[in-house]
């Protein structure tokens, strides 16, 4: 029996989008109104154009107008890890697909910058802009209209959502999304941060600190943390948009090729529903289930909004908030443990993960998937011979590990990953799932920055050695694009070790991989927006109390509304790495709490 609470949630969401998704449905079946191959409906001139530069074998198929043609559009980027494996991909999609008696084609590239080296950088402050160009760049790829299916390729933080929002404007095709999975095991998480935290103490040197992070970033596939990364290709398996089983499988070895292969046959098949269809409701809070079951990114509390606009949903954080306060939390993968995403799929992975929450009623069984049928494929692997898949049987129905995975009756905690903080700065959320319970509370003097630097800087003077809330504020969508602020996770982690209370509020973003520190972040409205932030100043006192989800400085209305604000000069955030190129989408972004778009509003007729 479901979970009333799921119900409800669900149901609420159905009602309050219910114009917007219906004026998505109507484009979707406007879109869709022909019969045969989509090449078909266009000019001889215009077709022709299409399969010019075709092989030899795919040109006469492609003339002739029967084959289904398969677009293949991906992230490929040799400089990202977990992209570098999509270089050998279109060739066996293609190969798979001739076999099949189809075409498939290479339709376009998107972007894909990588956060983890642009962290604490100014090209960090184009990240999540990426996401809207990513959206466009999909819809470029398939505006054509000559594909019949498509093939998204990506993993990483803002590609997948990117594509997945893109891919939406054409829901009115089967489109499959391919994993390429986690780089294998290197040095470990915990081992990584430790020797972070002695580089920002001075205890070792740069170098050491190099050939460490060499150690962990080590070879082709994602990082191994539980970050953005590793929770999209969770969110797209859960979310029926994988095939089963498929999402944290090694690069570079035969189970990988032929699910690549598997997958790509999977959208010819027939049984593989429009993506539009896919992507109701039902699946959304499935998504969120998902999320806040294994404590997964924060980032998603924008990205999952941001998807729903796509379909024509209306998601608000009170969502999230109302069903991780049913859903336990059932994983603990780095950084809310020791393990990583290598030891979360020998556990049991995915498979476990949604039985589990299958059979507790935390998820909605009868949704479409590529699969053509409900959930409950979910539960299974492939059974691989002749490098084909032959049949799917149920996969690992326990935890391997229960320091990694354990059932929703023994979870590690009662409730989800994700809080959602209210109070008088506004509304954030908090990834509660890596903090520890004595510091859950805290109420200390604010220390105020206008730029992460600054903070790095008072902490390599010792000027922060203290109790201490630290405001970063300026950091939102509109004030320089909402970068990730990761890099200050060491040396608040130093503070924390130290014995003192520390936590953060900020109008930006943290990444997908921070936890231990309280952090309120993504913070609305925010400070270049009307917030409170820029009336705090050094010495107010500010509680962040993640019991009640409150997020407050404890100074009267009066008194800050006497103060002026602050109102630094931002100019040096537009320009320079390219962000002068993005200067319209910092503009026209909405908060976080909409998804922090800049190109799609609230579903059109959205109840609020």
């Amino acid at each position: 029996m479901m979970v009333a609470r799921i119900e409800e949630v669900t149901e609420r969401i159905v009602a309050r989008s219910q114009a917007g998704r219906s004026a998505y449905l109507e484009r979707m079946a406007q879109a869709g109104n022909n019969n045969g191959p989509r090449r078909e409906t266009l000019p001889c001139g215009n077709q022709a154009h299409a399969f010019a530069a075709a092989s030899a074998s795919d040109k006469p198929a492609l003339k002739a107008g029967a084959v289904t043609n398969v677009a293949i559009i991906s992230a490929y980027t040799e400089m990202l890890s977990a992209h570098q494996p999509y270089e050998r991909f279109p060739e066996i999609i293609k190969d798979a697909i001739r076999d099949a008696g189809a075409v498939a084609q290479f339709a376009g590239g998107v972007p894909a910058m990588c956060d983890g080296i642009t962290q604490g950088q100014p090209g960090m402050e184009i990240s999540l802009l990426s996401r809207d160009v990513i959206a466009m760049a999909t819809a470029v790829s398939l505006s054509h209209n000559v594909f019949d299916a498509a093939l998204c390729l990506g993993v990483c933080d803002k590609i997948v959502p990117g594509l997945l929002i893109g891919a939406l404007s054409f829901g009115h095709l089967p489109i499959a999304f391919v994993p390429a999975g986690p780089m294998t095991s290197g040095l470990s998480n915990d081992e990584k941060s430790r020797l972070r935290e002695q580089y920002a103490k001075g205890e070792i040197d740069r170098a050491t600190l190099l050939e460490a992070e060499a150690q962990a970033y080590h070879g082709p596939g994602t990082c191994t943390f539980y970050g953005t990364a590793n929770s999209n290709q969770m969110l797209m398996e859960i979310m029926g948009l994988h095939l089963p089983g498929s999402s944290f499988v090694n690069p570079g070895n035969e189970t990988r090729d032929v699910l690549t292969a598997e997958v790509a046959r999977r959208v010819l098949s027939g049984n593989c529903p429009p993506l539009g269809q896919l992507v109701d409701a039902r699946a959304l809070v499935n998504g969120i289930v998902g999320l806040v079951a294994t404590g997964g990114s924060t980032n998603h509390t924008l990205h999952i909004v941001a998807i729903a606009q796509a379909a024509g949903y209306s998601l608000k954080w009170d969502d999230f908030s109302d069903l991780s306060d049913v859903v336990p939390l059932v994983a603990r993968v780095h950084p809310n443990g020791p393990a990583d995403i290598n030891h979360f799929h020998a556990a049991g992975g995915m498979a476990f993960v949604i039985g589990q929450l299958l059979d507790a009623g935390l998820l909605h069984a009868d949704v479409a998937t590529v699969m053509g049928e409900g959930l409950d494929a979910y539960r299974c692997e492939a059974v691989i011979e002749g490098r084909r898949v032959t049949h799917w049987q149920e996969g690992q129905n326990h935890s391997l590990d229960s320091s990694v995975l354990r059932p929703v009756d023994d979870p590690f905690d009662a409730e989800g990953g994700i809080k959602l903080m209210s109070g008088n700065l506004g509304r954030a959320v908090m990834k509660v799932s890596a903090v520890k319970s004595d510091h859950r509370v805290i109420e200390a003097p604010a220390a105020v920055f206008d730029d992460q630097k600054d903070l790095m800087a008072a902490f390599e003077r010792g000027d922060l050695n203290r109790d201490v809330v630290a405001v970063v504020r300026f950091q939102g969508p509109r004030a320089n694009g909402m970068p990730e602020l990761h890099k200050l996770t060491t040396p608040l982690g130093v503070l924390q070790g130290l014995g003192y209370k520390v936590a953060l509020v900020t109008d930006g973003r943290m990444s997908g991989a921070s936890g231990k520190i309280p952090a309120a972040i993504h913070l609305t409205p925010e400070a270049a927006s009307g917030g409170l932030l820029p009336r705090i100043v050094d010495g107010d006192l500010v509680r962040v109390d993640s019991l009640r989800g409150t997020v407050d400085v404890l100074v009267d209305e009066a008194t800050l509304a006497a103060r002026s604000p602050a109102a630094p000069d931002l100019a040096a955030n537009e320009t320079g790495v390219g962000r002068e190129l993005f200067g319209l989408l910092r503009a026209n972004a909405q908060p976080a709490e909409a998804g922090g778009m800049s190109i799609l509003g609230p579903p059109s007729g959205s109840a609020g």
